[in-house]
C-alpha cells in the first residue's frame, strides 16, 4: 500500500503548527493537556497505540530516553518545560514533527508513505482517483482521497466587501478575519489609534505581534507584576468585542482528584430521548437544559468533593436533589442557595456569559477601571486551586462537546438552530470559558493598558464607517463615547464559507459540483440554511454531492465539514471525539483498500 500525503507544508505541524512562524506565538494548553495518541478511554473500532503527551515527550527528550530533533532555539524551552507552562507553537511544531516521525518508523514494511511539498489544485477520475498538483504536469494517482480540511481561508462576505470599499476610497487599512501568523501588519502605523474587533485568542496573537514583535519587551515589575517598556514602534490598540471581556485565562493547575465520571446529565440515553422527539431540535428549547445541567454538575461534584467546608450538604444528598430538579427551576435554585452558602461559589453561567450585561458606565476610564479588576479578579480565580470547581466545569465541557457531536451529525438540529446557536453561540462560550489564553498574556495586556498602549471599547461593539470625515468609528454599550481611527483589524478568524473559500481544490471541486456546501433544513423558516461548511456523511466522512449521494473513493475530516471535528488538540484519558471520527473514516478507507487488493 502506498500512502501520498500532499501539503505545501512540513507533515506533522502542517500550516497552522509549522516551525517557522514566530517565537511570541504560544498554545493555550499545558503539556499535560495535549496528545496526539489513543489510549485505553477511547472506543474505536481500530487498535489502540499509546504514546506520549507532549509532557512525557517532553521528559523523555530531556532525559536523553527518547532521540527527536529539536531546533536549538527551543532547547532551553525544553529543558524549563513544567507541567503548568504553556509551550510555543515551535515546541510544538517539533512535537508534532516527531509525532510523524515515530508513525514512519513503526509502519509495516507493507506499507509506503511517499511526501508531495505541493499544493493540490483538482481531484478527477471516476474509479482511480488522480490528484493534480500545482506546477506539476502529472498527476497522483490513488484508489481513494481523503481531504484533511482545517479552517479555510475565505474571501470577503457582502459586509467584509463594503468595508474594504470604503477603505478603497479613503485610503484606510482594514484587516478581516484571518490566522495573525500568515498576516502582514507592517503597514498597521506606530503611534496611531487602531480599532480591534474580537477580543479572544486571535487578539492575543495580534497583540503581541504588534508590540512585542515590535521591540518592546516585557519586564518583571517591583510589586511583581509585568510592565512594558515601549520601542516607539506600537499602535495604540482599541480593543471590542460582544462580551467586551476577553476570554477567560486557562486555569494555571490541574485537578486535585479524579475527574467526576461524565457524562451524567447529558448521556447517550438523553442523547436518544432528544433524538426519539418529533420534529426538529431547538438548542436553547431541547438541549441546552441537559447540556447546562451537567456543566453545572461538573462544577458542583468538584467542589462538593474538593472543598467539603464550603458547603452545608453531603454530596449524597445534593446529587439526589439535583437529579430530581429541572435545569432552571426554583426547586435547583433553592437547593444551591441552601447547599453552597458563599454566591462566589454558585455557578450563574448566565453572568458568567455576559458578564458586562446591564452594567453601563459614565467615562471610559471608569469602566477601564472595572475591566481591570475583572481581569485581575479572573487571574487570580485562575491560579487558585481553591477555585478548582471551574475546572470541574471544563471537564463537563468537554463531555458536552462530545455529546453534541453525535446530535449535530444526526441532522435534528433544526438548520437556523444549529448555525446560530450551536455553531455560534456555544462554540463561542465554549471557547470564551475554556480555552482561552495563557495567564501570562492577561497580565501582559494589562501592563499594555499601563502604558497607554491598549484601550478598552467595551460590549457590542458597533463600527461606523463614516464617510464624511473618511475614518472608521467605534463605540460600544458599556459607556458614551467613540474612538475614530485609520485602521481596523478584525481578530478572529474566519467562519465556514464555502462559497468563497481561497483553496484552490475546494474551488475546482464546488465549481464541478463534485462537493457541495451542507444545507441543514429548518422547518420553521420553509427553506434549508447553509452552513458553510463541507457537506459530508457523519457515518463516514464520505463527500455528499447536490443529490446528497456519497462518492464512493472520496473522504473528508475537518472543523469546516459536516463532522465538525473539534478545533483543538484532543486531551489524554477523555475518548477524544477526533480521534474516534479518524478512526471510523480510517476503518472505511482501509476497507476499501482491501477490496481493491481483491479485484
Amino acid at each position: 500500500m502506498v500512502v501520498h500525503l500532499i501539503d505545501p507544508y512540513p507533515p506533522g505541524p502542517g500550516r497552522i503548527w509549522r516551525y517557522e512562524q514566530s517565537p511570541l506565538l504560544r498554545m493555550n494548553s499545558m503539556p499535560a493537556d495535549v496528545t496526539m495518541f489513543t489510549d485505553d478511554t477511547v472506543r474505536i473500532d481500530g487498535p489502540v497505540r499509546p504514546g506520549p503527551s507532549l509532557s512525557e515527550w517532553a521528559e523523555l527528550v530531556r532525559t536523553g530516553a527518547m532521540s527527536a530533533q529539536v531546533p536549538a532555539d527551543v532547547e532551553a524551552e525544553l529543558t524549563a518545560l513544567t507541567g503548568s507552562s504553556f509551550p510555543t507553537r515551535r515546541l510544538q511544531s517539533a512535537y508534532l514533527t516527531w509525532v510523524y516521525e515515530h508513525v514512519l518508523a513503526d509502519l509495516p514494511a507493507t506499507i509506503e508513505v511517499r511526501e508531495h511539498r505541493a499544493r493540490a489544485v483538482a481531484i478527477t477520475g471516476e474509479t482511480t482517483q488522480r490528484v493534480w498538483l500545482e506546477g506539476h504536469e502529472q498527476p497522483v494517482p490513488a484508489d481513494a482521497v481523503l481531504l484533511s480540511v482545517g479552517h479555510l481561508d475565505t474571501g470577503p462576505d457582502e459586509k467584509a466587501a463594503e468595508i474594504i470599499a470604503f477603505a478603497t476610497r479613503h485610503s484606510l487599512s482594514y484587516f478581516p478575519p484571518g490566522y495573525t501568523a500568515d498576516v502582514d501588519y507592517s503597514a498597521v502605523p506606530a503611534g496611531e489609534p487602531v480599532l480591534v474587533s474580537g477580543f479572544g485568542l486571535a487578539f492575543v496573537d495580534l497583540m503581541l505581534v504588534l508590540t512585542e514583535g515590535r521591540g518592546g519587551r516585557f519586564e518583571d515589575s517591583q510589586d511583581g507584576g509585568v510592565r512594558y517598556v515601549p520601542s516607539g514602534s506600537e499602535p495604540v490598540l482599541y480593543v471590542g468585542s460582544r462580551r467586551g471581556v476577553p476570554y477567560h485565562a486557562k486555569p494555571g493547575y490541574q485537578l486535585p482528584g479524579p475527574p467526576p465520571p461524565l457524562p451524567r446529565f447529558f448521556d447517550d440515553g438523553i442523547v436518544d430521548r432528544l433524538l426519539a422527539l418529533p420534529g426538529q431540535l431547538d438548542f436553547h428549547a431541547d438541549i441546552w437544559p441537559h447540556a447546562a445541567k451537567e456543566i453545572a454538575w461538573g462544577y458542583y461534584s468538584e467542589l462538593f468533593t474538593s472543598h467539603p467546608t464550603r458547603v452545608r450538604m453531603d454530596l449524597p444528598d445534593f446529587a439526589a436533589g439535583f437529579a430530581k430538579a429541572r435545569w432552571g427551576s426554583a426547586d435547583l435554585h433553592e437547593l444551591v442557595r441552601t447547599a453552597v452558602p458563599a454566591p462566589q461559589d454558585r455557578l450563574d453561567l448566565d453572568r458568567l456569559d455576559r458578564p458586562l450585561a446591564g452594567l453601563r458606565f459614565d467615562t471610559a476610564d471608569t469602566f477601564a477601571k472595572h475591566l481591570r479588576g475583572y481581569v485581575e479578579a479572573d487571574l487570580s480565580r485562575r491560579a487558585d486551586p481553591e477555585f478548582s470547581a471551574d475546572l470541574g466545569a471544563f471537564t463537563a465541557l468537554l463531555s458536552v462537546y462530545g455529546q453534541l457531536a453525535r446530535l449535530a451529525g444526526s441532522g435534528r438540529i433544526a438548520g437556523r438552530s444549529q448555525v446560530s446557536d450551536v455553531d455560534g453561540w456555544w462554540h463561542g462560550f465554549f471557547s470564551y470559558f475554556a480555552s482561552g489564553p495563557p495567564p501570562g498574556r492577561l497580565r501582559e495586556l494589562l501592563a499594555l493598558h499601563d502604558a497607554g498602549l491598549v484601550g478598552f471599547l467595551g460590549a457590542d461593539i458597533h463600527v461606523e464607517l463614516d464617510d464624511e470625515r473618511g475614518t472608521f468609528s467605534a463605540s460600544g454599550s458599556s459607556f458614551p463615547g467613540s474612538v475614530e481611527a485609520r485602521t481596523l483589524i478584525e481578530a478572529r478568524l474566519p467562519v465556514p464559507d464555502l462559497r468563497t473559500a481561497h483553496d484552490p481544490l475546494v474551488r475546482s471541486l464546488l465549481d464541478s459540483g463534485a462537493i457541495v456546501e451542507e444545507i441543514l433544513p429548518d422547518t420553521t423558516s420553509g427553506h434549508g440554511l447553509p452552513s458553510g461548511r463541507i457537506h459530508t456523511r457523519a457515518a463516514d466522512g464520505r463527500l455528499l454531492d447536490a443529490s446528497n449521494r456519497p462518492h464512493p473513493r472520496r473522504f473528508a475530516l475537518g472543523h469546516h465539514t459536516s463532522t465538525r471535528s473539534a478545533g483543538a488538540f484532543t486531551r489524554p484519558r477523555t475518548n477524544a471525539l477526533s480521534l474516534r471520527q479518524n478512526d471510523a473514516v480510517a476503518r472505511h478507507i482501509l476497507t476499501l483498500a482491501e477490496q481493491e487488493k481483491t479485484r
